[in-house]
């Protein structure tokens, strides 16, 4: 018996060691535990649209000691399914980044579905021969498994390992995603000698930030390194939902950046990664898809440049008559990127390019002509907006000409036959670019700022014959709305097929004859004459309801979140005016008009004003939108929301006629 209470004894103290050191290396939460409470909950408190929620997430990310994949990541997930739309969540697809023989691998892993069933917790598992992983092109694989048995109502989790080789990134984590999260946790361990640049991305507010230190935490080989650990957490995570007005999502996920600046070998020798702009200047004026493409196209080009700019007396005129040159050289080839990866020889023979290849020849022609001209290398909209705290070439993806003109930078676009000069496209509109000089000390950040609005004017004027009114309309449009309406021009093919295109979208009108005045000039507005005609309906009860906002009529808010954590961009600023007018006949009264009204935003932002008057016979209206700025900030979201409703609530309004 006394042996056998020692053996007894042995085997809890054994037991109570494991666990002791499995509570003090288990991190984030218990796989396989799920609650009662979880299993039964059908909507998610602070946002009942969500069709799903995350629970909890941890990660941990952390170099191993051995191997060539040695940066790991610890990653686990619960998933509420709310709604139908919710149950894609059960499908996972982990991209996997390869170049050449160094790739990423998944690991370890491992997946349950959970059910409540007659009273009862019912799991599923998910099995090895449903995690696939295929080639997706040079650059990635990715791997994808779908949970079983999963339903609304169900709860899943998913764990398991990244392994990877690309240590220059770390792990970037994500907070936030598409739907809410009840709580992300991440933890980073980073050896002392490793040294990252860290940045958190996003409006949303830690709830936990703490950094300590681990002894002797990386050992490879017979070195010895310590490690920070550090742990961040968010509670509460709204979900990122897309709106109207937005820049790149990824500019807004709250989560937390990493870029490896030095590595501090055991050897003693310490490498380098994170450069400054001189470095950065310095490597793209030497750089033979750069700054040697710059230096071959001012030979290219020199005959057509001295032959151009002949007989012009100001800067002006010769960067305007470069630029025009350069734009009816090129057709753009759809290609982004900063460099001329087919050199500029080839294009120019080709007459076809990148966007480098173009924009990097035009710099060289205005150079040629001797004016000071540099390129300026920026992110599109799509991109997202590059990181202003150290250079990372990767965020950039394309390149414009600048050329100084009075004391002003003016930003030239050559690889849109329709883009006047100093209009950059929409996409371009993207916080800020850099300047990359011939001197690395003049390098610096150029605002992308729009030289023209979103304008447009509209007079339309009708009067009442028999059972239709007729009459005329103008439509005249500036700067970016000039743009477009070429755009749709040139993509109809003819000025006959844009009017046929038109009269398929207005459903409420009848075009009976139709010009067009400068489509091809662009440095004028354009102008659209019509004659139209509106069939009524029979009169009800003698009374006619006409709305006087026939066209660009705002019919919904494009601001439908209570509340917005970034910003508002149009790109550019917004001004529209329309007037009406109607002439009453003279057998009918007036019994309604649209309420004048009056709403500015504060500290000048914009405003929006409609003024209905009826007199000699005659109803105006008169509708002026104007947005003075390009961006707004989160906390003008909810005035900006306030102005757009009454726009829209407005535009809904009637004329009402009642016959005598």
């Amino acid at each position: 018996m006394i042996f056998v209470n020692i053996r007894l004894a042995l085997c809890l103290a054994f037991v109570l060691i494991l666990n002791t050191a499995y509570s003090q290396f288990y991190h984030g939460f218990e796989f396989g535990k799920i609650t009662y409470d979880e299993l039964t909950m059908r909507t998610y408190a602070l946002d009942t649209a969500a069709d799903a929620v995350v629970l909890d997430e941890f990660g941990e990310a952390y170099f191993d000691n051995d191997g060539e994949n040695n940066l790991l990541l610890e990653y686990h997930v619960k998933i509420k399914i709310l709604k139908t739309g919710g149950l894609q969540r059960a499908n996972f697809r982990v991209l996997l980044r390869k170049n050449g023989t160094s790739k990423e691998f998944l690991r370890n892993v491992s997946g349950i579905s959970f059910n409540f069933q007659n009273g009862t917790i019912k799991e599923a598992a998910l099995s090895p021969r449903d995690i696939r992983t295929t080639a997706l092109n040079q650059a990635r694989d990715e791997t994808n498994f779908a949970l079983p048995e999963v339903r609304v109502g169900s709860v899943i989790e998913v764990r398991y390992t990244l392994e990877s080789p690309f240590i220059f990134n770390f792990y970037p984590w994500k907070f936030q995603s598409d739907i809410p999260k009840v709580r992300s946790e991440f933890w980073a361990r980073i050896p002392a000698n490793y040294n990252y640049n860290i940045s958190l991305r996003g409006f949303l507010q830690l709830s936990k930030n703490e950094t300590t230190l681990v002894k002797d935490c990386f050992t490879p080989g017979a070195n010895r390194a310590d490690c920070s650990l550090s742990k961040y957490v968010i509670n509460n995570i709204p979900a990122l939902v897309d709106e109207d007005f937005m820049l790149a999502r990824s500019n807004f996920l709250a989560g937390i950046d990493y870029e490896l600046s030095e590595i501090k070998r055991f050897t003693g020798v310490t490498t380098k990664f994170t450069k400054t702009w001189k470095d950065v200047v310095r490597e793209l004026n030497t750089d033979e898809e750069f700054g040697a493409q710059i230096r071959k196209a001012r030979n290219l080009w020199q005959k057509q440049v001295e032959k151009e700019v002949l007989g012009k007396s100001t800067p002006r005129e010769k960067a305007q008559a470069i630029y025009e040159l350069i734009k009816g050289w090129y057709l753009w080839n759809e290609y982004y990127g900063i460099v001329s990866r087919e050199g500029v020889k080839k294009a120019y023979d080709e007459r076809k390019g990148s966007i480098a290849s173009i924009n990097l020849s035009l710099v060289a022609a205005l150079q040629q002509a001797g004016l000071q001209a540099e390129p300026v290398i920026l992110a599109t909209r799509e991109a997202g907006l590059p990181n202003q705290l150290y250079p990372i070439i990767s965020d950039f993806d394309y390149v414009v000409a600048s050329v100084v003109l009075d004391d002003e930078y003016y930003l030239l676009d050559a690889s849109d036959p329709l883009l006047p000069f100093g209009l950059l496209p929409r996409k371009c509109l993207n916080g800020t670019g850099r300047l990359i000089p011939r001197k690395d000390e003049d390098s610096k950040w150029i605002d992308l700022k729009p030289r023209e609005k979103d304008k447009t004017q509209i007079s339309l004027n009708l009067k009442l014959n028999g059972n239709e009114f007729t009459g005329e309309m103008v439509i005249t449009a500036f700067g970016y709305d000039a743009l477009d309406k070429r755009r749709e021009i040139a993509k109809a093919g003819s000025e006959e097929k844009y009017r046929e295109a038109l009269q398929k979208k207005s459903s409420e009108f009848e075009i009976l004859e139709f010009t067009l005045e400068n489509p091809a000039d662009l440095s004028k507005p354009v102008l659209e004459k019509y004659k139209v005609k509106l069939s009524l309906d029979e009169p009800h009860a003698g009374t006619l309801y006409i709305n006087p906002f026939l066209v660009e009529r705002w019919t919904v808010n494009p601001f439908k979140s209570n509340e917005r954590n970034y910003p508002v961009d149009f790109g550019a600023p917004l001004e529209s005016t329309f007037m009406f007018s109607l002439e009453v006949p003279a057998n009918y009264v007036v019994d309604e008009i649209p309420a004048s009204t009056a709403l500015a935003l504060p500290q000048n932002g914009g405003r929006f004003l409609c003024n209905a008057t009826h007199a000699a016979g005659k109803i105006t209206v008169t509708s002026i939108i104007n947005l003075t700025r390009s961006v707004y900030s989160s906390t003008e979201y909810h005035t900006l929301k306030e102005l757009f409703s009454r726009i829209v609530s407005m535009h809904q309004s009637h004329i009402v006629l009642k016959h005598k």
